[in-house]
């Protein structure tokens, strides 16, 4: 079994709008007009650093893991820690694996502080998903929320705590299963009025999209778990991203049995980068999961993208 990264969750924070839609018994959360992606994340950044008792100021370095960030340049996580700390100094970038950016960035945030690079480090993932949407498209435009959430990462003295094993693998052959095509590089803002205004809006393929996660997954899981040496029954509480009403479907494949894993996408919908971390955070509110317990996270995300870790509470 790799060894464990030491490293603790010391305050956790989330932000969901107030503004409630509909689709049938599907509960969805947008953002109102005077709300902003980057209010969401700097309202869960504070709300974390109170629970960890932390000031921004102290923060050592800001992982912004937001699948669509809030301007090409500077990085979100610069923007945050603006808001945060208007004179702060930090080190701050973001990562994006789309809708496991939290993952991706728990990863990374773990090796730092396991290898004393940084003491704390503090990781904002949230998206407006709602302003890409393609009314056109039934099945996506039901489908996401906004919200956000924020966690503060730092060393801790107990050898039993911290993240037991990750990994992430991509599958390129399913890259455009789910995408956005303009608004950077390959169709920069200024070409909009000659271009196809739908490829500045989230299109997803999402027959196409199911059936190679379904593919995909299994395999992958089964060999992150014979590598690590885990296995389901090590885990107190699996935490998938909450992709799609098909999650049942992927986990009835993988063999975790129901009362093993979460399934609110009726509740709140596909977070994008929030969904695995607004569930994370909300399961320690409710005290559903302790220190001591060990909880799985995983996901898959465009590109086609597979992120698994399990962290020890």
């Amino acid at each position: 079994m790799p060894q464990i990264r030491n490293c603790r969750i010391a305050g956790y924070g989330t932000y969901l709008p107030e503004h409630v839609v509909k689709f049938g018994a599907q509960t969805r959360y947008r953002v109102s007009e005077d709300e902003s992606q980057l209010g969401m994340l700097t309202a869960a950044a504070r709300d974390a650093l109170d629970r960890a008792g932390i000031k921004a100021e102290d923060v050592q370095c800001i992982i912004g893991a937001s699948a669509a960030g809030i301007q090409p340049i500077p990085c979100t996580a610069a923007l945050v820690l603006e808001q945060l700390a208007p004179f702060g100094v930090a080190a701050a970038f973001d990562v994006n694996s789309t809708c496991t950016s939290m993952i991706t960035a728990l990863d990374i945030a773990s090796r730092y502080i396991a290898d004393g690079t940084y003491e704390s480090v503090l990781i904002t993932a949230g998206d407006v998903g709602s302003r890409f949407l393609n009314p056109e498209q039934a099945e996506s435009f039901s489908l996401f929320s906004d919200a956000a959430v924020a966690f503060v990462l730092t060393a801790t003295d107990d050898p039993a705590q911290g993240v037991v094993a990750s990994t992430q693998r991509t599958w390129a052959a399913y890259a455009h299963d789910t995408e956005i095509r303009g608004g950077l590089s390959r169709s920069p803002a200024q070409m909009y009025a000659d271009s196809d205004p739908a490829d500045y809006l989230f299109d997803m393929n999402g027959r196409s999209a199911l059936r190679n996660m379904l593919t995909v997954l299994p395999e992958f899981l089964a060999k992150f778990l014979a590598t690590s040496g885990l296995s389901l029954e090590d885990m107190s509480l699996v935490i998938p991203h909450q992709a799609s009403p098909a999650i049942t479907i992927a986990l009835r494949r993988i063999g975790i049995p129901q009362e093993q894993y979460i399934d609110w996408v009726a509740d709140i919908g596909n977070m994008v980068s929030a969904s695995v971390g607004y569930v994370l955070a909300k399961v320690l509110e409710q005290e559903r999961v302790r220190r001591g317990d060990t909880v799985m996270l995983f996901g898959t995300a465009a590109g086609l993208t597979a992120n698994a870790l399990v962290l020890r509470l």
